[in-house]
């Protein structure tokens, strides 16, 4: 399942969106799709330092005679094939284990509260959970399906904003879409020490070969700045996790970018492979 992309479907307008948005990333990058149609309301994922119990809200065990139907539907009309996730291992008769050896995963910002009650800027706890013990990024789709012609890297210099830029790089080049750096300069850096950054992690010859747009922002402003961005970007961004009782703390940069950017988003988290 390593080169797979795992989406769970809700059988529902939104959750029609979200398989749209999901079928688009895997025709974007040659990556096939496996679904997931639930039939109980939680299920386990044994990740190497946690298992992380997800929680679905009810909308994804709604109408089960269709949901196989509208998925197939979906998946076929972009061209691709459908493949469908069946558990092989519960923990329990009604707790069935996912696997987590997936190259992607796409979630909705919440699967564990009504889609009706979520505002753009809020990432649930179940996902932040998954981010953050995952090896894989995980997609979370814009609420309503668009496509996206060109990849934004938010690029701070940390490890996992390094490891941002290498996903950012294989998809633009699987894509074969061009891809952006947008950096926010903060004191005591400055351009250099960004691109020194990349060097003694040798992935600036990216750059050296053109294959790369870099955008520096030295206002420190970044509510303004992020207008920017394009609108039609998928942006490709770092988390890092600062364990606080079960929450995952994205920090101020990421939780900005959430929450004010209607772009889709692959998000790295700190153990990505």
């Amino acid at each position: 399942m390593k080169n797979q992309l795992l989406h769970v479907f809700r059988n529902t307008p939104f959750g029609r969106e979200t398989l749209l948005q999901s079928v688009y990333f895997c025709r974007m990058t040659k990556t096939p799709i496996n679904v997931y149609i639930p039939e109980f309301p939680q299920f386990l994922m044994y990740f190497e330092k946690e298992i992380v119990t997800v929680d679905l809200d009810r909308a994804f065990l709604r109408d089960p005679e269709t949901a196989r139907e509208h998925a197939e539907q979906i998946i076929r009309s972009q061209g691709l094939k459908p493949n469908f996730f069946t558990p092989k291992r519960f923990t329990a008769s009604t707790l069935p284990d996912i696997p987590v050896d997936f190259r992607y995963m796409t979630c909705p910002r919440t699967i564990s509260n009504l889609s009706t009650k979520v505002s753009l800027g809020y990432i649930g706890p179940r996902v932040r959970n998954i981010i953050k013990n995952a090896s894989f990024p995980v997609i979370i789709p814009s609420p309503v399906y668009k496509e996206w012609k060109r990849i934004t890297v938010f690029f701070g210099g940390s490890a996992n904003a390094i490891n941002a830029f290498k996903a950012g790089i294989k998809i633009s080049q699987l894509s074969g879409l061009p891809l952006t750096l947008f950096t926010e300069i903060e004191d005591p850096y400055t351009e250099e020490s960004y691109r020194d950054i990349l060097r003694e992690n040798m992935l600036y010859d990216e750059i050296e070969k053109g294959n790369v747009n870099w955008l520096f922002f030295d206002k420190g402003r970044l509510m303004e700045d992020l207008y920017n961005v394009p609108h039609d970007a998928l942006i490709v961004v770092g988390a890092y996790g600062h364990g606080l009782i079960k929450e995952l703390f994205f920090g101020s940069t990421l939780e900005t970018i959430q929450s004010v950017l209607p772009n889709s988003m692959v998000i790295v988290g700190p153990n990505f492979l």
